[in-house]
């Protein structure tokens, strides 16, 4: 069979070549088309030339198209992956700093939180010119599989405003479930689970090992675990109040709801630094900070390994490619999938983006009812749900009235900031983030006016000006160079958690 996969943001070494080796295992796909795209022609390059590397050492007559143009990466495209980062590094930067000024301590600051919020601003309007160009130039019915963040808020909004049926992808559901199974002492095959809630905010609403119900286990066993009672304590002690283990990391968690990074001294107390996912201030930044640099200074040396083998123990556990290995063969696979709700979670708004079991065979994508979700836990994401859809509305209008609320709703940033400092902080990070936001630039025009007088009349805020609860260094080259090794598998993780020690 042939048909065509489309990446856009080619230049993410991890997820491309990951996503690239897991579509190749399938025998079947031996003959399929892929193009790559991507802003920054030097790193598309490099991406372009590993990637074929490998699929001519695996000997496939597959030649990548790598071209700066999107429409003609997309024309005739059946399935499009999306992993770009709108604004890159710079901008991410930004969505971190400027909020830490203002006393919001993120770790990640991606999804949701200030960073999250303005992450989606930039992105939105983007997917949404992505979609334009799917809907007019790919095949007709082209599927989006979406990886970039924030997920929820771009899945929403391409499937909402694109016209293009968008599914949002996460290897987060996996990584709990390996943890489940290891405090259990089983392996994760043998423990099946229903995962239900919101991207970041799943839930494990049952764990079973050989058909016996085994979650309420779970508290006392990650309490008396050796590591995941030191590295996971957000989590333990989200289990503990709300009778549910989270999918999402210490980190990640602990920025999402109000009660765990609000006070700076408190902070070191709830997270562990030996992996920057488990709470480091602006550990997702200095990590891909390094990533890059260590990539764009040691690339001659990646072309001088050997090729990756596209067998199916290299196989990896993303999602993508086991979608369009079913829709294609009808191998049935059974995964976890962000989606429009539409009654799927009983007791969370229909209009949601909702991550919850799917199956996947020649006849589609099928999501059953879950029901409802515990109300603690429907509680925790229906807060995020309010704050996800007034951003997706602030983006798609450009309506700072609306941005200014998702700010105010936002669970951290509420706990932290009054509304003064709020408004003060949105006005900063749009004037700061200009280049990549232009429906705001009228917005823009009266931020710079609003700031310009209050620092007249002597009403500016002063920043907080924190350095962090808990920053570390960020390596140079030169350091990262005492251990290569680590640093290749940082560069070229998908998920950079699995390989990175943060001291």
């Amino acid at each position: 069979m042939s048909f065509k996969v489309c990446f856009i943001g080619a230049g993410s070494i991890g997820f491309t070549r990951g996503l690239l080796g897991d579509l190749l295992t399938v025998p079947a796909f031996s003959n399929i088309e892929i193009s790559f795209t991507d802003i920054n022609p030097d790193t598309l390059r490099m991406v372009t030339e590993l990637c074929q590397r490998d699929i001519d050492a695996n000997g496939l007559d597959i030649r990548i198209q790598a071209t700066l143009d999107r429409r003609e990466a997309l024309r005739g495209a059946r399935y499009v992956f999306n992993t770009a980062r709108i604004g890159m590094l710079d901008a991410f930067a930004l969505d971190v700093e400027i909020p830490l000024k203002y006393g919001v301590d993120q770790c990640v600051g991606d999804t949701l939180c200030a960073g999250g919020i303005l992450y989606g601003q930039r992105g939105i309007p983007e997917l949404l010119n992505f979609c334009k160009d799917i809907r007019e130039v790919a095949e007709p019915g082209a599927m989006l599989l979406n990886y970039g963040n924030p997920n929820a808020m771009l899945t929403w909004a391409c499937n909402k405003y694109g016209g293009v049926r968008t599914i949002g992808l996460c290897h987060g559901v996996h990584g709990g479930h390996q943890q489940i199974a290891e405090v259990l002492g089983e392996k994760i095959e043998d423990v099946d689970i229903i995962c239900a809630g919101i991207n970041h905010q799943t839930w494990y609403t049952s764990v079973k090992v050989r058909g016996v119900e085994r979650k309420d286990e779970l508290l006392a066993l990650f309490e008396k675990h050796p590591v995941y009672s030191k590295t996971e304590k957000v989590r333990i002690d989200i289990l503990r109040n709300f009778g549910y283990y989270s999918t999402e990391s210490n980190g990640h968690l602990s920025e999402y709801v109000p009660w765990y990074r609000k006070r700076p001294g408190e902070i070191t107390g709830w997270i562990d630094l030996g992996v920057w996912i488990n709470g480091e201030t602006g550990g997702y930044l200095r990590v891909c900070r390094e990533s890059r640099d260590w990539f764009m200074t040691d690339f001659p040396n990646w072309m001088q390994e050997p090729p990756r083998k596209f067998v199916p123990e290299a196989r990896g556990t993303e999602h993508g490619s086991y979608i369009i290995e079913g829709l294609e063969t009808g191998k049935v696979y059974r995964g976890f999938f962000n989606v429009v709700n539409n009654g799927c979670i009983t007791n969370l708004p229909d209009d949601a983006i909702v991550e919850v079991p799917g199956y996947v065979d020649g006849n589609g994508v099928s999501i059953p009812q879950v029901g409802d979700l515990p109300l603690g836990c429907a509680a925790i994401c229906n807060a995020s749900i309010s704050v996800q859809r007034l951003a997706v509305e602030a983006a798609v209008h450009a309506d700072i009235r609306l941005l200014r609320q998702a700010m105010l709703m936002d669970p951290l940033v509420g706990a932290v900031c009054n509304p003064r400092e709020i408004y003060q902080m949105v006005d900063e990070m749009l004037i700061a983030e200009a280049q990549w936001l232009p429906q705001y630039a009228e917005e823009i025009e009266r931020a710079k006016a609003r700031r310009d007088q209050a620092l007249a009349d002597g009403t500016y805020i002063p920043p907080k000006q924190t350095d962090g609860a808990a920053r570390l260094h960020t390596k140079t080259v030169e350091e990262m160079a005492a251990d290569r090794e680590a640093a290749r598998k940082l560069a070229a993780a998908a998920d950079k958690a699995n390989h990175v020690d943060g001291k």
